[in-house]
């Protein structure tokens, strides 16, 4: 466990939301919550209704002054672990979910149905980008130039059912590809990238921030790995790369 979390003030919530792989909601799943780092000591117990959710419980958090402040080198929110257990379905552990002071927490778990031989599945929430020791972005041109082989597919910009996302560095041609709703893209890049406590409007110029830089990347089809138009996306309706 993290020493800062030895010295919480505040109070943020957290609710869990269940559902299959199809997005049905999931009754009676088994929900425990531990400090990160303390698996042996259970702080919750929460079971889901039958819309998939859990009640919402409040958990301590670090002074929401820490999230406020850009010079901040101390970690400004708290971290729990995850055990989510269903009859039928495969055991779910996720460590990392942050906790911010005053904010709700939403965790959406899918679950999928017991395989044999199937030890469930453990997932690792990295630390925020504000706070986590991150390499730097790879640079790139401002203006992308044009003149060179491939297209540009889309007349004007439009906004995806889906992105293309490359779970790994441009470079990496191992890692594999997801295609993620345009929406969930945008929310869990805002999650990552900026914090809830924000005042709105910062919060807002952000987002739009994320959906301008997203919305470039499907118009060009630029990817950084590829440095040119396109060749890594083959066009599909309403699905498009990000990089």
């Amino acid at each position: 466990m993290k020493a800062m979390q030895n010295d919480m003030v505040d109070n943020g919530t957290l609710k869990v939301v269940c559902t299959t792989l199809n997005n049905i909601p999931i009754k009676d799943v088994d929900v425990s919550i531990y400090v990160e780092g303390e698996q042996t000591d259970k702080i919750e117990k929460l079971v889901t209704d039958s819309t998939g959710q859990t009640e919402e419980v409040e958990l301590e958090a670090p002074p929401v002054e820490l999230s406020l402040d850009r010079e901040n080198i101390i970690q400004p929110y708290s971290e729990y672990t995850l055990m989510i257990q269903a009859e039928g379905y495969e055991p779910v552990n996720i460590s990392g979910v942050e906790i911010l002071s005053g904010e709700q927490a939403v965790q959406n778990i899918r679950l999928r149905p017991v395989q044999q031989e199937d030890y469930g599945n453990a997932y690792v929430i990295p630390a925020h980008t504000l706070y986590g020791d991150y390499p730097p972005k790879i640079a790139e041109d401002e203006i992308k130039p044009q003149n060179i082989s491939g297209e540009i597919v889309l007349s004007k910009v439009v906004v995806p059912e889906y992105i293309v996302v490359h779970d790994g560095p441009p470079a990496d041609s191992s890692a594999n590809d997801y295609y993620v709703l345009y929406k969930d893209y945008i929310k869990n890049v805002a999650s990552c990238e900026i914090y809830a406590t924000w005042p709105e409007e910062a919060i807002k110029a952000n987002v739009l921030a994320i959906m301008s830089f997203t919305l470039n990347r499907v118009y060009t089809e630029w990817y950084r790995k590829q440095k040119k138009f396109g060749v890594k996306v083959r066009y599909f309706p309403m699905r498009y790369w990000s990089g």
